[in-house]
């Protein structure tokens, strides 16, 4: 597939907690305004379209499978704005609700679904299953895009896995709360850095349930320079994939090639 560029919106901000009505509306806007930009590629936080902090019955209630009405309406405005999207969602599976994110395309076909794998204390284990699959890719624009989702990124395995499958970007819709600011303005660009890829972390910035969004979000090239970071107001970023840096930086020293994995296999056992 040829390799074209890529340009990346990060919105960071969501519509009113349990009002996905209003999601969407706003979604749209958002979507619109990006394509103006020019970006390809527009990235919200996790849970973007219905809210985190809800509850696991509420949770519950409002999840849908991944092919659902919700999935449908984005991929709606996808085809509308002319742009590719990641939205946030609770995806339900049988009797299982996942913590889930979607790539869907600017024809509005969805090209990828993740399930959160890592998930964070009482918040995400009381209303969600674990994902079972770590690498979820797909190509958009020539480039090889990973999925995760807010705690995953704060495992050095997960990017390192995405890396090593050939990812050019990996994209993490995120609801990080206060005080970890370190996890967006430390760790993140070290994941970039040490892993030598593009990293989108997008992080909600409102308040929810008595939590703190702290916003933050950043879009880290593979040398860790931040190509972008918002504060902790809602923006919306646009920024180019630099495929120059992404050469440079995994000319020398080659953190993958020079790995050596014979000795790192006391870390699975």
């Amino acid at each position: 597939m040829t390799r074209q560029a890529l340009r990346v919106a990060l919105d960071q901000g969501t519509g009113p907690s349990g009002d996905t009505g209003a999601a969407l509306e706003r979604l749209a806007d958002r979507a619109h305004a990006a394509a103006a930009a020019g970006a390809q590629l527009l990235i919200t936080p996790e849970m973007s379209m219905t809210g985190y902090a809800l509850g696991p019955d509420e949770i519950a209630r409002r999840a849908e499978p991944a092919d659902g009405p919700l999935s449908r309406a984005v991929a709606d405005v996808a085809a509308r704005a002319g742009l590719a999207i990641v939205h946030g969602f609770p995806e339900r599976d049988g009797e299982r609700v996942y913590n889930s994110a979607q790539l869907t395309d600017a024809h509005g076909a969805v090209l990828a679904t993740y399930r959160k794998t890592h998930l964070f204390g009482d918040l995400d284990r009381g209303a969600f299953a674990p994902g079972a699959d770590l690498l979820v890719q797909a190509d958009l624009h020539g480039h090889r895009i990973g999925l995760l989702i807010c705690y995953d990124v704060e495992f050095p395995e997960t990017v390192r896995a995405h890396a090593l499958a050939g990812a050019d970007l990996v994209v993490v819709p995120t609801a990080l709360m206060a005080p970890a600011t370190a996890v967006a303005t430390l760790l993140v660009p070290a994941r970039a850095l040490e892993n030598q890829l593009h990293l989108a972390y997008v992080n909600r910035c409102d308040g929810e349930a008595g939590l703190d969004y702290v916003g933050l979000s950043t879009f880290v090239a593979p040398d860790g320079a931040e190509l972008l970071r918002a504060g902790s107001q809602e923006v919306l970023l646009v920024a180019d994939l630099d495929t120059e840096a992404a050469r440079a930086s995994s000319a020398e020293p080659s953190y993958l090639e020079d790995r050596r994995p014979n000795l790192y296999r006391p870390l699975t056992r």
